[in-house]
């Protein structure tokens, strides 16, 4: 399977690292702030990037990119997911795995392997909104919270994120995640922006202030819990 999007140059999404990141196509949520609308929605018709093309920049780049960001869609879902990143790690790039948590197998074998170096793993809401706010019916919650848990036992260094959504986030909702996460590592709380990519508009995203305060209850269960994107 082809990645379908290619970002050959990032300075924001493995923190403190110049990187690349690479698009899977597909998705098994169709969250409405997703900024990759095209390639969760029609993977079919979504770009093929050949791997040798991929791999040939990456071997040209060794002394200018620290890491390589996989994502998505979700990147879970791709079956020769575990064969291109062994390709990269024999690179020697840091590797980052962005993930909906899904499917825990795939990242436990991923960590298992030494084939990442850290997952980010987003937090949608409180689990009761799951299905609303992934568009998704039957959420796989026991499988989400096995993500969680393992990513918990410190096997690989982690972050869970939360985009934040007006529409659907409430202080109650961030009581309950942080009931979820008790003694996490870290936890982001993410400002939306809503781009021309995105599943669905006119979403808005939580006021700096209002933000303030999810951060303060997520901090009773959380040791380092930061804005991301917020310029106040």
């Amino acid at each position: 399977m082809d990645f379908s999007g290619w970002e050959k140059l990032s300075l924001l999404d493995y923190d403190n690292r110049i990187s690349c990141t690479l698009f899977t196509a597909g998705c098994n949520f169709r969250c409405p702030f997703c900024h990759n609308g095209p390639l969760v929605l029609d993977p079919s018709k979504a770009p093929k990037i050949p791997w040798d093309d991929i791999m040939e920049y990456l071997k040209k780049r060794k002394n200018v990119l620290d890491a390589v960001c996989v994502s998505g869609g979700e990147p879970t879902l791709m079956p020769d997911l575990l064969d291109k990143l062994s390709d990269i790690k024999s690179l020697g790039y840091l590797i980052k795995l962005d993930t909906n948590g899904t499917r825990p197998e795939v990242v436990e074998i991923a960590v298992h392997q030494g084939l990442v170096d850290y997952v980010a793993m987003d937090i949608k809401d409180s689990f009761e909104k799951y299905p609303a706010i992934t568009g998704t019916l039957n959420v796989d919650l026991d499988a989400i919270q096995k993500t969680i848990h393992f990513l918990m036992s410190g096997e690989v260094d982690y972050e869970f994120r939360t985009t934040l959504i007006a529409e659907y986030h409430t202080e109650k909702d961030m009581e309950e995640i942080g009931s979820y996460l008790q003694g996490a590592k870290r936890h982001f709380l993410q400002r939306y922006i809503d781009n021309q990519d995105c599943i669905a508009h006119g979403l808005h995203m939580v006021p700096y202030q209002k933000a303030l305060v999810f951060q303060a209850i997520l901090q009773k269960y959380i040791p380092e819990v930061s804005l991301r994107g917020y310029d106040r």
